[in-house]
Parts: structure tokens; C-alpha cells; sequence
């Protein structure tokens, strides 16, 4: 099995009873791109502001182009979220930080 189809279980902190499989590679390169650009407070930084930070720490072999980076962004990031990892700011738009967890 290549590195690209192994599959991990992810959460989703608006559907608390949910999970799915997804792929370990394109999880694992979105949140090592995520993470470092967060900033540690809130109220954070934007979605579309976090998306056109990471958009470059992507590989190109899993993301070419930037394909499906929005889906995979949003995915992660409600993830994470479940997990305690980052969290939402209190105001609209959404905004993300890490919560040191």
C-alpha cells in the first residue's frame, strides 16, 4: 500500500458523532502546512487568509496546483478542532488558532 493510500480517521467538531477515512498523505502535509501559520491567540486568522499562507508549503505531488487544498483545509481544520488542537475565534468571519494542545 503506498503512503497515499493509507488512511486515517478523522473527527468533524460540528458533527460530533461523526468520523471518516481519509488519506494519511494529503492529511499530514495539510496540517504541517496549517499549524506553523496559525498564530497562538485569538482571535486568529482567517480562513482565506490561512489558505493563501499554506498554499505553498503544499507538495506539489499531492496538492498540484492547489487542487482540493480548500476541501482538505476544512477538513483538518474541523479535525483539529475536535481534537483541541486549534481553536475558532468568537466573531464572524471564522478565524483559527493553535490552542497549544
Amino acid at each position: 500500500m503506498s503512503d497515499e493510500d493509507e488512511k486515517i480517521e478523522i473527527e468533524s467538531v460540528t458533527s460530533p458523532n461523526w468520523s471518516g477515512r481519509v488519506s494519511r498523505a494529503k492529511y499530514t502535509a495539510m496540517r504541517d502546512a496549517l499549524l506553523p501559520i496559525l498564530p497562538t491567540e485569538a482571535p486568529g486568522m482567517t480562513v482565506a487568509d490561512a489558505k493563501a499562507a499554506l498554499l505553498a508549503s503544499l507538495p506539489e505531488d499531492l496538492f498540484p496546483g492547489g487542487d482540493k487544498a480548500g476541501w482538505w483545509l476544512k477538513a483538518v481544520q474541523l479535525d483539529l478542532e475536535a481534537k483541541g488542537v486549534i481553536g475558532r475565534g468568537a466573531k464572524e468571519p471564522v478565524r483559527l488558532f493553535r490552542t497549544g494542545k
